[in-house]
């Protein structure tokens, strides 16, 4: 898409609820070229920046943090950078500067945000869809500082010598990956991405984002994020994203090889092989029931990864579909989030929602069942792992159901209470909703307050998901699982975050 497109003036579409009374100013970004939701979809083709990308990233590499906003704003006010380009560079300068270790996670979220940040541009408003990647911009120089502080990492060339040739290069990375081999499979990754079809390396990916509970579910949502940015960015890029990717999900802190070692994150992907041989014929086609649902919500409360694991098996086994389980581990998880809102408990729904993109776009149907029993027994190790930061709170769902508010709720009221007491928005939403009140008035609101409430990866990443996710529920579940999405999203009373005043000062010219 050239340059000339991006400088199109569009007309502005007003989303249901936009008429609420906030407080906010939806018309920020007015003063640049706006992005329609059609320039920031894949448009069917692969984008190519050309030579015109690599200057770009470097500018963001190299330009301080304190007038990087003002150079792009400047580049895109003139009509030489576009939106993809922008979204392009900004991933390649994360994925260059900013090394996946020692955890996938904490300054590595300046790459894992990046297409939480478009989905929030797509969402918005067109008059606001570069609010969210001006916010990733400024947050990519804050992880490249600590990086270079640090350890001073930048992502390194290919050894040609070691890249295998192309009859070899499909087992190459499945024999480096099962080892544990990090040299290895980085040879073995710029093989399989320059001779594979591009669904071909994802599936071999996916294979391996799922294996193990380190990082809490951050390699398999590395996968997800990094292969929907390429989708809009285009497949040129992809080596040093899956390069970067490999090296992530190879991540074993300081514990002894896995393929040597029998350690604890590793036990649920091998023990739930020998369960997928119990799965019926029919696991796809069954009844999607919430009794069903029910009863894992219930069993996740307590279980092991293996009891969760065989439960979802003996559910499909009596003629409920795969759709029941992934109900169950949608509202367990976000009861987890109202039991301790938190760092540990609002990754159990970003993984489920990664896990569950996976499961969506992989072909092979034995992968499908395992990582459809990952995410069940993920749900438990997210529920022990919050257990061992504290107490859960004594809540359950029908904490929201049964006390649902009742009379007089607004979506103005429900976002008050956002910010103050999130049991008490969430039986709002509850009651909103029952009262035939329309849910994407309370969606469209959360994406917006995120534009200029968002202070953390961990807002957009968040939102991102949850918001999506509730058009994967079965219709009978999506108004608790909305409810259940309070405990994390930002509300009117949340202080706005500290770049809106600059971001105003850089798009005004």
């Amino acid at each position: 898409m050239s340059p000339l497109a991006n400088r199109r003036r569009f007309l502005q579409v007003a989303a249901a609820g936009s008429s609420l009374s906030l407080g906010l100013d939806w018309g920020l970004l007015s003063s640049l070229p706006q992005v329609t939701a059609a320039d920031s979809k894949l448009n069917g083709g692969l984008v190519s920046f050309g030579d015109e990308l690599e200057p770009l990233v470097r500018l963001i590499e190299d330009t301080p943090r304190n007038r990087l906003l003002e150079e792009v704003a400047g580049r895109i006010r003139s009509g030489a950078t576009s939106y993809r380009q922008v979204l392009a560079a900004l991933l390649l300068a994360g994925v260059r500067n900013v090394q996946p270790r020692p955890a996938v996670g904490f300054k590595f979220h300046s790459v894992l945000v990046v297409n939480s940040c478009h989905l929030a541009s797509l969402s918005g408003p067109d008059a606001d869809r570069w609010l969210p990647l001006f916010w990733a911009l400024d947050y990519f120089k804050s992880a490249q500082a600590e990086e270079s502080q640090k350890t001073g990492w930048r992502m390194s060339a290919v050894n040609e010598s070691q890249v295998p040739a192309i009859a070899d290069v499909r087992q190459a990375f499945i024999t480096a990956m099962d080892r544990w081999d990090v040299e290895k499979a980085d040879a073995a990754t710029a093989g399989i991405v320059r001779s594979l079809p591009a669904t071909d390396v994802f599936e071999l990916f996916a294979e391996y984002a799922a294996r193990d509970f380190r990082s809490i579910g951050h390699k398999a949502i590395y996968l997800a994020n990094a292969w929907r940015t390429l989708q809009v960015i285009g497949w040129e890029f992809a080596e040093p994203v899956f390069r970067s990717l490999a090296f992530a999900m190879l991540n074993h802190v300081d514990e002894p090889n896995p393929s040597t070692a029998d350690l604890e994150p590793d036990r649920p992907w091998r023990q739930n092989l020998p369960l997928l041989e119990k799965i019926p014929a029919g696991w796809l086609h069954g009844r999607v029931e919430a009794d069903a649902a029910r009863d894992f919500i219930t069993l996740c409360r307590t279980a092991s990864a293996a009891d969760a694991a065989t439960a979802a098996v003996q559910t499909l086994e009596r003629g409920s579909d795969a759709a029941a389980i992934w109900d169950g581990n949608f509202i367990a998880s976000g009861e987890l989030l109202m039991r301790q809102p938190g760092i540990v408990s609002l990754h159990g729904l970003t993984t489920t929602n990664a896990m569950h993109y996976l499961w969506q776009n992989v072909g092979n149907e034995t992968l499908r069942k395992r990582l459809l029993l990952q995410a069940c027994s993920f749900t438990t190790l997210f529920r022990q792992a919050a257990e061992r930061r504290g107490a859960l709170k004594p809540l359950t769902i029908a904490d929201v159901t049964e006390n649902a508010a009742e009379k007089d709720i607004t979506n103005e009221a429900i976002f008050a209470d956002v910010s103050r007491d999130g049991l008490s928005a969430a039986r709002k939403v509850q009651g909103f909703l029952k009262a035939g009140g329309n849910p994407q008035e309370i969606i469209d609101t959360a994406r917006r307050l995120v534009f200029f409430k968002g202070r953390d990866a961990h807002d957009y990443k968040f939102s991102a998901a949850v918001l999506e996710d509730w058009n994967h529920l079965s219709l009978t579940w999506r108004p608790l699982f909305l409810s259940l999405s309070v405990f994390n999203l930002k509300g009117t009373g949340h202080n706005d975050s500290n770049l809106v005043a600059r971001t105003r000062a850089a798009l005004s010219g």
